[in-house]
């Protein structure tokens, strides 16, 4: 007799998650990132420095500097943000999680109750809509257009959130590479952010996981950096810029918030080793190490867009993203993303349907996130050949195949 365990879980539990049956063929889902650039002989060379050197300190429990993470790391971070977003902090105003995930639940714990109300961008990031409906937090999606959140209907959405007596906790953006539209907002645009955050007494969550990942390397000054008030909230990981698997992620706040999330921060800490190997090898290795990283990724993106161009010609549309490993591709409103998944998936391709990535689903109902870090440019090419073909005899969509076509004509 096997014990059922079914009748112990509390309600409001999620449902079950399937069991993994391997990686797909063409995987175009995830943050993954592109494993030939994840570097593996300096993450080598820095773990066996830093063990020989500091291994005893594994012994403590915040390898004796500190719950909020190794003190070297946390020295890097400080002046990278200063060189790179303008931030002005010290490593006692930065606290190292274990990714961004634990940065917006810890962010979430301690400023969310039931019945909130947030601001987010309409299209965003998964991981925080699925965070917030669990939580049962009203999120308000602002729309947006080439440059990120618009400010117009932001304006609109606080003056009607306060005519009905609603204050939102925080506006919640990736304004640095936007998950999943790629979008960058402008330096004037991220003060008219900053204005209205003010003015309604709103503080202002910025994710900036992507930020390393801009093509040409050059980013606007962080919100944080820019804010005279204090009123930001800043979050950022290693995940795109070394490794997703090292789960090891920052939060840059005042200490009257980042000592409420410290205290919330129950798992005695996060990966020891991942951080002292990172601080290890970021100090020397970073500044070279990104550059060729953004080369690689930018390279894989051109080969996705002459793959979608070549295979689905102007039924699939889409920009070309500043930086990031995504790229957000609108079809013909006859295409139902969800169901291309599960068909798509049947046929070896992993997508993510737009769906899931928007506070408004019917208006991503045709939209779908790729995901082209991770497969090699021959995959890639295959990949969304595959995809045209489930697309055409689910949908029509293409009508005709390019290569196809051209081969008959």
């Amino acid at each position: 007799m096997t014990f059922d365990f079914a009748p112990l879980f509390p309600a409001g539990l999620p449902g079950p998650s399937a069991k993994w049956a391997g990686a797909q063929k063409f995987n175009f889902t995830g943050g993954n990132n592109d494993p030939d650039q994840v570097p593996v002989e300096g993450l080598t060379a820095a773990s066996n420095a830093v063990l020989q050197r500091e291994g005893r300190t594994l012994a403590t429990y915040g390898l004796a500097s500190g719950p909020q993470g190794y003190r070297p790391l946390r020295e890097f971070l400080a002046a990278k943000l200063k060189s790179d977003a303008g931030i002005s902090c010290t490593f006692d105003d930065i606290l190292i999680v274990s990714g961004s995930l634990q940065a917006l639940d810890l962010v979430n714990g301690v400023l969310l109750a039931r019945g909130d109300t947030v601001i987010i961008e309409q299209e965003t990031y998964q991981g925080a809509l699925t965070r917030l409906a669990r939580l049962g937090v009203n999120a308000v999606g602002i729309p947006l257009d080439g440059e990120g959140m618009r400010m117009d209907a932001l304006a609109s959405a606080l003056a009607d959130l306060k005519r009905r007596n609603i204050r939102p906790k925080y506006i919640y953006t990736i304004p640095t590479v936007q998950n999943p539209t790629g979008t960058i907002m402008g330096e004037g645009r991220r003060r008219e952010l900053l204005k209205l955050s003010e003015e309604y007494g709103v503080p202002v969550f910025e994710d900036d996981c992507y930020a390393d990942l801009i093509w040409d390397g050059k980013r606007p000054p962080a919100l944080y950096a820019m804010s005279k008030t204090g009123g930001v909230i800043h979050i950022g990981s290693f995940s795109k810029s070394i490794a997703p698997a090292l789960r090891v992620g920052y939060i840059v706040a005042g200490w009257d918030v980042l000592s409420r999330m410290l205290a919330m921060k129950i798992d005695a800490g996060s990966g020891a080793l991942e951080q002292m190997v990172l601080a290890e090898y970021c100090a020397p290795h970073f500044t070279t190490h990104v550059p060729k990283l953004r080369r690689g990724l930018h390279g894989k993106l051109e080969t996705l867009m002459e793959a979608l161009n070549e295979q689905f010609g102007t039924a699939a549309e889409f920009d070309d993203p500043k930086g990031g490993i995504f790229l957000w591709v609108k079809l013909p409103d006859s295409v139902d993303t969800l169901k291309l998944y599960q068909s798509a998936i049947a046929a070896g391709v992993a997508i993510n349907p737009g769906p899931e990535w928007s506070t408004n689903p019917s208006h991503s109902r045709s939209r779908l996130r790729l995901c082209f870090a991770s497969p090699s440019k021959e995959e890639i090419r295959q990949g969304v050949a595959t995809l045209a073909e489930v697309c055409r005899k689910e949908f029509g969509v293409p009508a005709r195949i390019a290569n196809v076509e051209r081969a008959t004509s």
